[in-house]
């Protein structure tokens, strides 16, 4: 772990990150994995660390370790039409006052993000606000206490048009149109990754 913070220092030409992510728990041992992250902590090489793809009992599992509860965040696929961390993980992470960074909040390319941006009544109700799909479907992952979202942007105007979901507050009446076109989980599921 040490020498790929080095690397990404050397090739992002800093002395340090502020955020820096264990993206799969792997074969490590938590306690090695902690111990490691604190320790570029206290050489000045991070600021914070996080994790990535960690579910519910991965969380507490983390939790019961040493300094595991010095993880500044959990980041995860979460989106319109991926919201099986609503179950519990999301609960859990909001009862531990733990940010969740939600990774492909538009839905990863394809199908699945086209179903999403070419859907008749996300449409409507974007049309209906003034808004863009995206900015509809990003206030949505941002509608909860705790979530922030990272999309993509490709350009100058994709990051002005991003920001502008902060703004932007679902009416209840929305929110059960978008819980109907896709529910929530009824049961625990497998954690969506990409």
């Amino acid at each position: 772990m040490h020498r790929a913070c080095e690397n990404s220092l050397r090739r992002l030409q800093t002395d340090y990150l502020d955020m820096y992510l264990l993206h799969w728990r792997g074969d490590i041992p938590l306690q090695e994995t902690v111990e490691a992250m604190e320790k570029l902590v206290a050489e000045g090489k991070i600021r914070r660390w996080g994790v990535s793809n960690l579910d519910t009992e991965d969380m507490q599992a983390l939790w019961r370790t040493a300094d595991g509860e010095h993880c500044a965040t959990n980041q995860v696929l979460y989106h319109l039409a991926s919201r099986g961390i609503e179950y519990d993980l999301l609960p859990w992470c909001q009862q531990h006052s733990l940010p969740v960074m939600a990774y492909c909040p538009l839905a990863q390319a394809g199908r699945l993000r086209d179903g999403l941006f070419q859907h008749s009544d996300i449409i409507n109700m974007a049309n209906a606000r003034g808004i863009t799909v995206a900015q509809l479907l990003l206030a949505w992952v941002i509608r909860h206490p705790g979530v922030l979202a990272i999309p993509k942007a490709a350009s100058i105007e994709h990051v002005v048009q991003n920001a502008a979901a902060l703004d932007i507050v679902l009416s209840g009446e929305e929110l059960a149109q978008l819980d109907r076109l896709y529910p929530p989980p009824q049961r625990k599921t497998r954690l969506d990754m990409v």
